[in-house]
Parts: structure tokens; C-alpha cells; sequence
């Protein structure tokens, strides 16, 4: 099948267009026929090679790691998924692939399609959707009438992020350009900062939660704009010894981590409040409730471009760039 591949770990190196062997379906697995693919920064950083020691693939690896299609094949365990279905998923970090023809999951990390989205749409939600969920539902436990800040809310997790906030009943400030102000108020955003105008710690204060994708640079300021017992939580880093436990890291790089974080946490509990590391995780089941929020209207997907398939390199650039307002997709022919 064909499919686009990384032969070798290379900033911004172009992904090679070539044949791979047919998925193996396992016992527990469905086989999808692709129909879409999103990119996201996640897939930079892995042909990057900056998750080499936490990812440690073999190449020649098939990139992609957001999917939506159809189930041609089932493994005699599964029970969830017939052929014909329509499912959208986000793959287990360990079996990634979306950008090929075909791909095989685990049916626990796979949910069936949103009915009223179209593929391209689906295909741009799992990743960024279930980050949300996860830090705003599952780790910050957010409540009605709570603040949350969300940096970079015209982005592919922020502007889901925002619509899941408001949803949850809650306050929410977000950092984007002056351009996209009013497209995120219109995503549900109270407070708007323009972040080369404004610096938003100047402007916030007594927040329960921060979800920061951003640099080191806003994290620590984040902190500042947190209320006692407040939580800064992170999807771009420093990973702390909580994450490396999750992934079962070894002994030195449970050290690396720790001291990765050291400076963030410390300055975490100087101030009253917690800092931790959010590695989003393939979940089938959190996908359903998404789906349902979807289907109601609380949730809408926000897609930037679409490119066909032979254009992926040309997709991945184009998210490298940063300047996406929610997601890009990969359309197979």
C-alpha cells in the first residue's frame, strides 16, 4: 500500500511517498480504509526526532497519528466494529500510520464517526480532542463557574479546548493574534489577549486551571495568573517524573525527567499551586463522548486547509509555519 514514510530522524526533512507491507490485524484490531488523515505538531516533532528516546520507533515508520475511515476487516475478538462502519481514531502512540492507504487499531482506541461531520472533519479531531478532554475534564476536573486560560486558542487543541471549556459552564481567557480575536470570542472565549500587545499576566489573575502548548518562556509566567491552588498544566513540556511513571520509563530517564521539571515545579510550589505534563493517550471510549458532543452542537471541528494525499509534505509544512487556525487534513484520493 502506499503510504508516507520517515526513512530517518531530520528537522523539517520531506517524508518519502513509497509502499509499505499491508497492516498486521491483530486479534483485537480493526483494518480501516483511510479516508483521512490530519497533521499535527506532534508529527513534526516525531520526524524530528525529538521523541526518539520517550517514542523509540523503527523506521522505516508510517507517520500520522490522527484517522478517520472505514472498517474493512475485523480481528475475531472485536466486538464494538463491523465492516462498513464509519470510525474516526487516534492510534495508539506505538502503532501510528494514518498517513497510508490503510491502517490497523486497536478497537479500544477507536470510536465510531460523529454523524453530522463530513470525514475531513472528523479526521481533525481525535488528537487535539482528546487532549482537551483529558487536561480539562479528566486532570483539572473542571467545574461550572471556574476560570481556565488556554494559550494559543486558535491552534488545533486551543480552539477545541475553548468550545469543551465553555461547554464545562467556564470562564475562559486564551492568547492569539489580533486577526483571529474575534474568530475565537466567536469559539466562546470571554477574554481575548493579543499577545504582541498585551502581556497576559499583566491582565489575568485568580484562574484555576492553565493549559499552555506554548514555550518555556509563558510557562513560568502562567503561574503568576494561577490562584492558590491552582493547576499549570502542560502539552509541550518539561515532562515530570509523574509522566515518566505513566510511560514506564527507565531509572535515568525517570532522573532526566526530574530535572527537566525541577525549575517549573519548584517554582509551582513556591507559589501554592502544581504543575504536571499531559502526553495526550488513545482512548476509544472518551472519542464516543466527543462524538455525542459533536453530534448536539457543542463541539464543532475547525479545519484550516485540506490538501490531497500526494500533498502531505506540502501539509506538513504548512503546519510547521504555525499560522493554522485549527487543523489541517489530508484527503486520500
Amino acid at each position: 500500500m502506499k503510504a508516507f514514510i520517515v526513512d530517518h530522524y531530520k528537522k523539517s526533512g520531506a517524508l518519502r511517498l513509497g509502499d509499505m507491507p499491508e497492516p498486521e490485524l491483530r486479534d483485537d484490531d480493526v483494518l480501516v480504509q483511510v479516508h483521512a488523515a490530519s497533521v499535527n505538531v506532534l508529527d513534526s516533532k516525531i520526524r524530528n526526532g525529538e521523541f526518539k528516546l520517550l517514542l523509540p520507533y523503527r523506521l522505516p515508520l508510517i507517520l500520522g497519528n490522527d484517522v478517520a475511515g472505514v472498517v474493512i476487516r475485523v480481528g475475531p475478538k472485536v466486538r464494538r466494529f463491523k465492516p462498513g462502519d464509519e470510525i474516526y481514531a487516534r492510534p495508539d502512540a506505538a502503532r501510528i500510520g494514518a498517513f497510508a492507504e490503510r491502517i490497523a487499531m486497536n478497537e479500544a482506541a477507536v470510536a465510531h464517526k460523529p454523524k453530522t461531520i463530513s470525514m475531513e472533519e472528523a479526521a481533525s479531531l481525535p488528537l487535539v480532542a482528546l487532549t482537551a478532554w483529558q487536561v480539562l475534564v479528566e486532570r483539572a476536573n473542571l467545574k461550572k463557574g471556574q476560570k481556565v486560560l488556554v494559550h494559543a486558542g486558535s491552534g488545533g487543541v486551543g480552539s477545541v479546548a475553548i468550545q469543551l471549556a465553555k461547554h464545562l459552564g467556564t470562564f475562559v481567557a486564551t492568547t492569539t493574534s489580533a486577526t483571529n480575536a474575534d474568530w475565537v470570542k466567536r469559539l466562546g472565549a470571554d477574554v481575548v489577549i493579543d499577545y504582541s500587545k498585551e502581556d497576559f499576566e499583566q491582565v489575568l489573575q485568580g484562574y484555576d486551571v492553565v493549559l499552555n502548548g506554548l514555550g518555556p518562556d509563558v510557562l513560568e509566567k502562567s503561574l503568576r495568573v494561577l490562584k492558590p491552588g491552582g493547576k499549570l498544566i502542560s502539552i509541550s513540556g518539561p515532562p515530570d517524573t509523574e509522566f515518566a511513571t505513566e510511560i514506564g520509563a527507565s531509572w535515568f530517564m525517570r532522573q532526566v525527567m526530574r530535572l527537566l521539571s525541577y525549575r517549573i515545579r519548584k517554582q509551582a510550589r513556591r507559589r501554592g499551586v502544581s504543575y504536571s505534563f499531559h502526553f495526550m493517550r488513545a482512548n476509544g471510549d472518551q472519542l464516543g463522548k466527543i462524538a455525542s458532543l459533536v453530534d448536539s452542537g457543542a463541539l464543532r471541528p475547525v479545519v484550516d486547509q485540506v490538501f490531497p494525499f500526494a500533498s502531505t509534505n506540502e501539509a506538513m509544512t504548512y503546519v510547521d509555519k504555525g499560522r493554522a487556525k485549527g487543523k489541517v487534513v489530508i484527503r486520500m484520493g
